[in-house]
């Protein structure tokens, strides 16, 4: 999905970048650059805030802005408290 088509998917929905990120507590220029940088991209940002940033915009939008960014459970609130850390017996 290239930076065009996530801009209509939100305007369809009554919104911006720039509204997005203020309702969700991020910087309006720090959306539209990772928007930018990651539209269209084959692979997932390994930077917690511009994944978070993805995640939350294919969320609002309803359809992964890239492939695998919602993870296996498509829809529903992931699990982020867990960690395979966590479950390790070392």
């Amino acid at each position: 999905m290239n930076k065009n088509q996530i801009r209509a998917r939100l305007v369809e929905k009554g919104s911006s970048f720039r509204q997005f990120a203020l309702a969700n507590g991020y910087e309006p220029r720090h959306v539209t650059q990772v928007v930018a940088r990651w539209a269209g991209a084959d692979r997932l940002p390994n930077g917690r805030q511009a994944f978070a940033i993805l995640r939350d915009l294919s969320r609002e939008i309803g359809s992964e802005v890239l492939p695998g960014i919602l993870g296996p459970q498509e829809g529903g609130d992931s699990s982020e408290a867990s960690s395979p850390a966590e479950n390790s017996n070392g």
